[in-house]
């Protein structure tokens, strides 16, 4: 019981020099963001890092992120200690899990005295399998999400990192049923100083209200044509319209 009620989740993204490990491409970005309880605490990891190699011209159209822009960054042998005592023991919830976490773990490997992997310190929760799961047939990318849970991502010109993890943590809240972090920003407080985080800040906008669009009369019209089409397939059994007599 005492592990459902202090469940603690980290929403993590990436940005890379490229799209494949098997080419030695590098992760550049990490941010994360952190939830206990399904709620926002205002506890952040977010690194640049310097990877040793060229950016891909394709993926620097993604990021905007440039090689003179990571020269003076740490590499990511230098700050893989605190990301992992970050994420230890976390659930992660990313989009398309399979592209980060083997990024992540390519990096680890590269680190001669790191024996561990992401799998083997957290488990991971995609939600890109979820919104397939849930959406079949329909476009589950973030911004597509997004429009779909009406999650403002109006200050998303180019993907980053942190960006993308607290704009994705406004999304899995949504798309899991749970209040939203919009509604629970007002309680993302630093305990030591009372004031909200980044986090939390770049979190804290104002949505428009829900349209609310009703059937008119023709669309009602041919809802109940329909309705008596599979009255007569069924014979009879139209359940539809057994519950509106």
């Amino acid at each position: 019981m005492a592990e459902t009620q202090n469940k603690r989740q980290v929403v993590l993204d990436t940005e890379t020099t490229g799209l494949s490990t098997a080419d030695d491409h590098r992760i550049i970005e990490i941010g994360c963001v952190e939830l206990v309880n399904r709620r926002l605490t205002g506890e952040t990891f977010h690194q640049y890092i310097n990877p040793q190699r060229d950016i891909d011209a394709g993926a620097m159209e993604v990021h905007g992120i440039t090689n003179e822009a990571l020269a003076d960054k740490p590499k990511f042998a230098d700050i893989a200690d605190d990301f992992m005592q970050f994420i230890d023991g976390a659930e992660l919830i990313i989009h398309n899990a399979a592209f980060d976490v083997g990024f992540l773990n390519h990096e680890l490997a590269k680190i001669r005295s790191e024996k561990r992997t992401i799998n083997a310190i957290c488990t991971i929760l995609d939600t890109l399998k979820l919104a397939r799961d849930k959406h079949p047939g329909q476009k589950n990318n973030l911004d597509a999400l997004c429009r779909r849970y009406d999650v403002n991502n109006s200050n998303r010109e180019l993907h980053g990192a942190l960006l993308d993890s607290e704009i994705l943590a406004d999304v899995y809240l949504a798309m899991t049923g749970g209040q939203t972090s919009l509604s629970l920003a007002a309680e993302v407080v630093r305990k030591d100083k009372g004031k909200a985080t980044k986090a939390g800040k770049a979190l804290i906008k104002k949505r428009k209200p829900l349209k609310v669009i009703k059937a008119d009369d023709a669309e009602m019209l041919e809802h109940d044509t329909h309705l008596q089409r599979l009255e007569k397939a069924s014979d009879g059994q139209c359940l539809w319209l057994k519950m509106s007599e």
